[in-house]
């Protein structure tokens, strides 16, 4: 059992909870995430580790209502317990095993996408732990979906807040500012890392090709078992069949195919697209929505 000590709302359906999880905090990197259950019949949730804490053997989880489940997670309270948490999942950030001399040389340019900001979090705040200044754009619909804009402020070297309607910051999509701080400030940039909904992630990785800066993204594809075994969180990266779980969950942006990931996320919501992808896919399905023999 994993007590949850702080559950507090960030946003409109937008979550924030500190759990205690020891051996997830002693072994945890950023990049990586955890699978929480809330009891024994519970569905397994995947979820990015925002933050941790070490000594306290503590993580920290952000999550948004997308469904029954995550509805039912929002009613935990401080006190409450999960019955499981898994991890850490996944790779680890490269930029964790690289020689930090060599990083420090390096500018980073953050763009975060609505929750996509909690992911983007803990990877800020290594690099300001280990003195590093990086650039970070976080967007959102509106100014009320504007998640961890203090704590970010207090990590990033510059930060960026853009709103799609102009209620607060600057006024335009995360790709506009992009765009505006390459070729209006004359700002350059070595890498850029990107995480959000799956349509933003596509056309921010479209303009830092274009701008010619080197991206990174962390996908977000349906998971269910989170270890390379049922195959649901399989995606294309530069023709290959990776799995987010395992391989990833960061790619090179560039070499992922975007659509087809959408495509396969729309078609697992239904009996028959799922059917489909088992038609399509063959033996590298492995069952991947749970719900197929």
């Amino acid at each position: 059992m994993h007590k949850i000590l702080t559950a507090r709302k960030l946003a409109e359906n937008i979550f924030w909870m500190d759990v205690e999880a020891p051996y997830v905090a002693k072994n945890c990197h950023p990049g990586q995430f955890l699978i929480v259950k809330m009891d024994e019949k519970g569905e397994r949730i995947p979820l990015t580790i925002c933050d941790f804490d070490r000594e306290k053997g503590t993580v920290a989880i952000v999550f948004q209502i997308v469904g029954a489940s995550t509805k039912r997670m929002a009613e935990l309270k401080e006190g409450d317990f999960f019955q499981d948490v898994v991890g850490p999942l996944g790779c680890e950030s490269e930029f964790v095993e690289e020689d930090l001399e060599e990083l420090k040389k390096k500018k980073y340019l953050f763009v975060a996408g609505g929750v996509g900001t909690a992911p983007v979090y803990p990877q800020v705040k290594w690099f300001h732990e280990h003195g590093i200044d990086v650039d970070v754009i976080v967007g959102a619909k509106t100014k009320d979906l504007i998640i961890l804009e203090e704590e970010m402020k207090a990590v990033a070297g510059n930060l960026y807040i853009t709103t799609d309607d102009g209620s607060y910051g600057r006024h335009g999509l995360v790709t506009k500012v992009m765009e505006d701080l390459v070729q209006e400030e004359g700002k350059t940039y070595d890498v850029c890392v990107a995480i959000g909904p799956m349509i933003m992630m596509k056309f921010a990785c479209l303009t830092s090709k274009k701008l010619n800066i080197p991206t990174i993204v962390s996908l977000n594809p349906i998971m269910v078992d989170g270890t390379g075994m049922c195959g649901a969180c399989r995606v294309s990266v530069g023709g290959k069949v990776k799995f987010a779980c395992v391989d990833g969950p960061e790619f090179d942006g560039h070499l992922v195919d975007f659509d087809e990931a959408m495509k396969r996320q729309q078609m697992y919501k239904t009996e028959e697209g799922r059917a489909m992808l088992r038609l399509q896919e063959g033996d590298t399905h492995h069952g991947g929505c749970g719900n197929c023999s």
